[in-house]
């Protein structure tokens, strides 16, 4: 423990000298919470594509990558007063032993479903005690639109706002395409009412893909894979895909699905 400790305030220093006003690195010095969101959000994606590779010596590397972040983070708030790292810290672990009575407190549990109920009412008394006044109010503005979609579906399933089975979400995605489809008929389509028209067809399939137990940003950046390395293989097959007509590229487009499949992949 005391080894990891050092490591912290190794941490802390290190970044102490990069912010330094005099001495510190140029970029280092000059950047705010707004100008490093950014990376904070990009460092946390590659983690994730880590884990999809299954490649742990990056895991390692991109996991350092984002606790540099929170470093950034905390030393920028100490440099304004607001909080340092230890206060991160404390914060995290209060948070941790509040959400969790079962194991710091009294409460009796046995499944999953028990953790996550008290998890939500917990959180429940935290939205309360910050004066929200609705189950909105803290779903983050910044999320990717796919999950914010499927964060907001979810709150409203919490007061029984919900489809009781898939049947009426799929009828509903057939009445929003044929919505979609009708912006489509003018000689000149309305941009405002397509993006109107496509956003809840899209929405539509992220409750779809929520009472299936799918994640839809997920399962798109799967889809994305698949097409990059269907691309990658049409590319490789010695022409020039430019002079290929659009029925050859579609030939070489399902040869590379059926290599996948003999691959055992998507």
């Amino acid at each position: 423990m005391s080894h990891s400790l050092n490591l912290f305030d190794e941490l802390v220093n290190l970044m102490e000298s990069l912010r330094d006003p005099e001495a510190g690195c140029p970029w280092d010095r000059v950047q705010t919470f707004k100008t490093i969101a950014p990376y904070t959000i990009e460092e946390a994606y590659e983690v994730e594509d880590a884990i999809d590779r299954g490649n742990m010596e990056d895991l390692k590397e991109e996991l350092g990558d984002l606790l540099f972040q929170v470093i950034f983070h905390a030393q920028m708030a100490r440099e304004q007063g607001a909080f340092d790292l230890q206060d991160v810290a404390t914060s995290l672990i209060d948070k941790m032993h509040r959400r969790h009575p079962h194991i710091f407190g009294d409460a009796q549990v046995d499944t999953t479903g028990q953790v996550n109920d008290n998890w939500e009412a917990i959180k429940a008394e935290e939205r309360q005690s910050k004066n929200y006044t609705s189950l909105m109010d803290d779903v983050p503005l910044n999320l990717t639109a796919l999950t914010r979609a499927l964060k907001l579906q979810k709150r409203a399933a919490r007061v029984g706002f919900d489809w009781p089975d898939a049947a009426p979400i799929i009828e509903k995605l057939h009445e929003e395409l044929a919505e979609f489809e009708a912006e489509l008929e003018p000689a000149s389509p309305n941009p405002d009412r397509l993006e109107d028209e496509l956003g809840d067809l899209l929405f539509v399939v992220v409750n779809l893909a929520r009472v299936h137990g799918v994640d839809p940003e997920t399962a798109l950046r799967r889809t994305n894979r698949k097409f990059v390395s269907r691309f990658h293989y049409m590319e490789k097959q010695g022409s020039n895909l430019t002079d290929l007509s659009l029925a050859e590229l579609e030939t070489l487009w399902q040869k590379a699905k059926r290599e996948e499949n003999t691959d055992g992949t998507d």
